[in-house]
């Protein structure tokens, strides 16, 4: 689900406004420690992170990420069993995370319904180490917007514009710079299908390439890699468009660096370009109907998906129907 209530922070469910810099973050952004300068419109993955680690996010926190993140709190709750972090954006790395380096700036990103830039370096992803993408029905402009860093893509690809079923499948690039696929997972998607231009209210999916590495939920962390926060918060009450209840679908949930700041709770309430274009884009527990603006998932392949993604590996999600995809 997603922007079904306006009263409260995610669309789903809105909640505590924890970075007050949506306004400055709409222009340029420098991301973290590769030095890339980016507008609004483009978009760099951020990482970093691990699971077994519980740090605070606070005002003052390592020079360049508490001007980053301003001077509102944010607790991160990833894992029982870390030790108690720094002062930081990810806290003391966890088993299998890739820590950034001391004093590294805080790493944000900004993406547009475009996704990634199509600028953005592609190397990896081109070659004959493509093929498993290319079956997947991926086009040159969206393999261009892959990161060369990502390792890791979970393709989304609806039924159809206005289907809000698909399928979901992780690819996985080996060392040798091959991409293999894995096992297929039914979804859903937005009630209406889905848009190139996502706008709050829409009932449509932002289609795209986008960051996603970030993670929370009501329940603990059910052994992921990524930073996991974990929240009462994230309860909701609500039905959905069939009058199933919502009571367990946010569960879980992996926040789409749609329209979000990257490396921060998916409950963030910044909205880098504006709340009028939507916002709180999760994958999250399917709850047996379509979904405001999310992609859900089984709660038994969330799980295994969570678990899958390596944060070292720098995820994204290619997210669309069959005809946006191929472009």
């Amino acid at each position: 689900m997603t922007e079904p209530r306006t009263e409260q922070g995610h669309p789903c469910r809105h909640s505590r406004r924890l970075f007050p810099l949506a306004a400055a973050l709409a222009g340029t952004i420098v991301v973290g420690v590769t030095g890339l300068t980016l507008g609004a419109a483009d978009g760099i993955p951020g990482g970093g992170g691990g699971a077994g680690t519980r740090a605070e996010v606070a005002a003052g926190a390592q020079g360049a990420a508490a001007s980053a993140r301003g001077a509102a709190g944010l607790r991160r709750t990833e894992g029982a069993q870390g030790a108690q972090g720094p002062h930081g954006v990810r806290g003391s790395a966890g088993p299998g995370a890739s820590p950034p380096p001391a004093g590294a700036p805080a790493r944000v990103s900004v993406l547009s319904t475009a996704g990634t830039s199509a600028g953005s370096p592609a190397a990896s992803v081109g070659g004959a180490g493509r093929a498993a993408l290319r079956a997947a029905g991926l086009g040159p402009k969206t393999l261009a917007r892959i990161p060369a860093r990502a390792r890791q893509v979970l393709v989304v690809k609806g039924a159809g514009p206005d289907a809000n079923r698909g399928t979901a499948r992780l690819y996985t690039r080996t060392e040798a710079g091959v991409w293999l696929p894995g096992r297929a997972r039914p979804a859903r998607n937005a009630l209406r299908g889905w848009t190139d231009h996502h706008r709050s209210g829409d009932l449509r999916s932002p289609a795209g390439v986008y960051r996603i590495g970030d993670a929370g939920g009501l329940l603990p962390n059910p052994g992921t890699h990524l930073p996991y926060d974990r929240s009462d918060e994230f309860a909701e009450g609500g039905t959905g468009f069939t009058g199933e209840s919502l009571a367990t679908a946010f569960d879980h949930v992996l926040a789409i660096d749609y329209n979000r700041v990257a490396g921060v709770s998916p409950l963030d309430r910044a909205r880098p370009l504006g709340e009028e274009r939507g916002g709180g884009i999760w994958v999250h527990v399917d709850h047996g109907g379509p979904t405001h603006g999310c992609v859900s998932l089984a709660r038994a392949d969330l799980v295994a998906l969570l678990r899958e993604l390596r944060p070292e590996w720098h995820p994204v999600i290619a997210m669309g129907d069959g005809e946006r995809l191929a472009r």
